[in-house]
């Protein structure tokens, strides 16, 4: 079990509630397995709750109940898992073109018995004929620029995509403006949200997509 300091242990109960226990074990998952299966570095495990589950979390506050969820280049799951967890009322669909991460997902979708979840095996840019999302997320996959290409289609036309970007963020918005304009984006803004629970909020590109 990876310990949580009194500050973290306050923020995971107020994100996860009482799924806690899942997220604990989601936890445990990405500490072992995820470490030994090379989709997270080992040292990334003091950090796991801070600064990738609960950082991936928060983001479930921008979203509206019910949505279906796209997440792109889901790797260990962050943000989908964590998202699918604080938000049983969200369809979450994990799309990862690596099998061997695929292959881990599904095994802790079905430890967690996650039945909000599903994982598609494929690359984004060639996911818009299977998936249609009203939110699309990502964390740590490309430039927004690039980002934009693989992640707007899914909306085909309407929908939202949330991009958890660091300190880039305005200098990436700006390089892909025409980009996202192109691709029907007609509002863009940079959002921080955990600012209550998080001693380093995140930062969050959100993309309104309307036709």
């Amino acid at each position: 079990m990876v310990e949580m300091t009194v500050a973290e242990s306050k923020a995971a109960l107020a994100v996860f509630g009482e799924r806690l226990d899942l997220a604990e074990r989601y936890v445990a998952h990405l500490a072992t397995s995820g470490i030994e299966r090379g989709l997270l570095g080992p040292r990334e495990v003091p950090r796991l709750w801070n600064r990738h589950v609960l950082n991936c979390a928060v983001v479930a506050n921008l979203i509206a109940p019910d949505a279906a969820v796209a997440d792109v280049g889901s790797g260990a799951g962050l943000p989908g898992l964590t998202l699918a967890l604080a938000r049983p009322d969200l369809r979450l669909t994990l799309i990862e073109p690596l099998e061997r991460r695929v292959v881990w997902l599904n095994e802790v979708v079905d430890d967690l018995g996650l039945d909000n979840v599903t994982v598609v095996r494929t690359r984004a840019e060639l996911a818009a004929d299977e998936v249609t999302a009203d939110v699309v997320t990502s964390r740590a996959v490309s430039a927004l620029d690039k980002l934009a290409r693989l992640s707007i289609p899914l909306l085909h036309g309407s929908g939202e995509m949330l991009a958890i970007k660091g300190r880039s963020a305005a200098d990436e918005v700006e390089k892909a403006k025409k980009v996202i304009r192109k691709l029907g984006g007609r509002e863009t803004e940079i959002l921080t949200v955990g600012d209550e629970l998080l001693e380093e909020p995140t930062t969050v590109v959100r993309i309104l997509v309307a036709p």
